[in-house]
């Protein structure tokens, strides 16, 4: 009761996070109501220290949220207007005015509780060999027991009344031989691993894919969104006259922030990364596909390619010597000042910190890597070196990715695959187990058995020493469970009587509640372990 009642308790802890109330805006006035009677499109206001009541987006006011007792993210996570919130999490310093997105079932808490419902009902191929043996111990106790009474009352007959002899060891078997410990060795370890799952981000949709992760031999990632953070990010300013690198990237910053393209997007955050002063822009023009222009601080900024530099009238041959010094595997713009090419801003997919610490780490457990991408060759072979991935595949369409995991499962491989987007979901079905990053789309989470809060790859790591700890506590427990019973029937039975030990019916019942007790104790110690990487 008590393992039962601590792990199914996760849930009811997350049903705790969600406060009661809420300050709905209704035109001018503030008024609290019930969370539970919020609908979409209302608006809220939720002040600094206070819990988020609901799902949400932020239409204005800027702070940072702990987002711990969700994501698992130790950092609080800054939020401004446009972007999400999750209910349950707390609001640290600012007050915030949220649009609801999201209600009832719909919402991130209540996804996962019904997440880890989920696991805590199925059932992992080892429980079911258990179920048979519990089922095959009930009747090898009867049927010894019936055998000891033969035996103890016409073979070898005791005492005055040896039918209350035969009778008693017939009994001491039959209880000794309960099946609980078996019944349990299974069910408890499953029902704390989801709950210690839970507790480090890593939500466990199938416990069948939990047993399979201590058998891999091949985890592959898809590489944007997954091992990359799928945006653009400056690596190097390349200066072409006397204007220094930080001055050419705030240039070209002013006229960028007007943009949406992934690549503006790029150069703006560089910039604001390394807190540099962002002009204004005036006149901006935007030419889709080529670049954009404007007039900053008097001068005529032009940011984009060389076709587009070209088409601007300017000669750009004589930097040739200089272009020829990116690689191919590189991204780079053109930053002009009024007719003349003053730098060259290089760009790469940006590589989360996190990857080559996740493949180094699966390294050392023995676990090969192996990257898909749509990424031509050489971005893919430069990505796969700086990670050290052991096979990378580039060029890869949606509708090929899962034909690369069966090309390693058919080389006799456990595969698990990680992935993020629509284009993942065929694979991540494909995989001997499919693993989800938790901010990708809700097609490849339904895809996945095990599914990642945290937008982190090293829960991969996570994920898979905590199906190596279960393995060893259900061996644990079955090896007992099975070992006990091996060593008590015959016992029961009376095959140490001739050496003076009789096992009575009520030592018989104790010790079957022992090893029930012993079974249970030792899958609570799964609840101590820290999945440190």
């Amino acid at each position: 009761m008590r393992a039962v009642r601590g792990a199914t308790g996760a849930l009811a802890e997350l049903a705790k996070l969600i406060p009661p109330t809420a300050h709905l805006i209704k035109g001018k006035e503030i008024v609290e109501v019930g969370t539970e009677t919020l609908k979409k499109g209302d608006r809220i206001l939720v002040r600094p220290g206070e819990k988020i009541p609901i799902d949400g987006k932020v239409i204005e006011g800027e702070s940072s949220i702990n987002e711990s007792m969700v994501t698992g993210e130790s950092r609080p996570v800054s939020k401004k207007a446009g972007e999400s919130v999750i209910g349950g999490t707390i609001n640290n310093d600012g007050s915030l005015t949220v649009e609801v997105t999201k209600t009832g079932e719909e919402t991130a808490i209540s996804q996962i509780m019904e997440l880890i419902r989920q696991a805590q009902e199925s059932k992992p191929p080892v429980q079911k060999l258990a179920d048979r043996a519990a089922g095959w111990l009930t009747y090898t106790a009867l049927s010894v027991g019936i055998i000891t009474f033969f035996y103890w009352f016409f073979l070898n007959p005791q005492g005055t009344f040896p039918a209350i002899f035969a009778g008693t060891l017939a009994i001491s078997v039959i209880v000794i031989a309960c099946p609980h410990a078996l019944g349990l060795a299974i069910p408890t370890v499953t029902t704390i691993t989801t709950t210690l799952a839970a507790k480090n981000g890593i939500l466990i949709r199938n416990m069948k894919a939990a047993e399979i992760a201590r058998k891999l031999n091949y985890v592959v990632f898809d590489k944007t969104g997954t091992l990359t953070e799928g945006r653009f990010g400056v690596t190097k300013v390349v200066k072409l006259n006397k204007i220094a690198e930080d001055a050419i990237l705030s240039l070209a910053s002013a006229v960028e922030t007007q943009s949406q393209h992934s690549i503006a997007q790029g150069i703006v955050q560089s910039a604001k990364d390394k807190k540099l002063k962002i002009p204004n822009v005036r006149n901006f023009k935007s030419f889709p596909g080529k670049g954009a222009k404007g007039i900053v601080s008097g001068n005529e900024i032009l940011v984009g390619n060389e076709v587009f530099l070209t088409e601007q009238g300017l000669n750009i041959k004589e930097f040739e010597q200089r272009i020829n010094e990116v690689s191919a595997d590189q991204t780079y713009i053109w930053v002009a000042q009024d007719k003349k090419a003053i730098g060259i801003i290089i760009l790469e997919d940006v590589i989360r910190i996190e990857s080559s610490k996740v493949i180094k780490a699966l390294a050392d457990m023995g676990i090969k890597s192996a990257m898909l991408t749509g990424d031509n060759e050489q971005i893919a072979k430069t990505v796969a070196k700086k990670l050290g991935v052991n096979v990378y595949f580039a060029q890869v369409l949606p509708e090929d990715k899962v034909n690369k995991i069966k090309e390693l499962q058919d080389k006799g491989n456990i595969v698990a695959m990680v992935g993020d987007g629509v284009n993942d979901a065929a694979s991540l079905t494909q995989a001997h187990v499919g693993i989800a990053i938790g901010a990708g789309t809700d097609v490849a989470v339904e895809s996945a058995e095990i599914v990642l809060v945290k937008n982190d790859p090293l829960d991969v790591v996570k994920a898979i020493k905590l199906s190596q700890k279960t393995n060893t506590k259900m061996k644990q427990n079955l090896a007992w469970a099975a070992g006990y019973n091996v060593l008590a029937i015959p016992i029961a039975a009376g095959l140490l009587y001739p050496y003076g030990i009789l096992l009575r019916p009520e030592w018989a019942a104790l010790l079957m509640a022992a090893s029930s007790v012993i079974v249970v104790a030792n899958a609570l110690l799964l609840k101590k372990e820290e999945l440190i990487v």
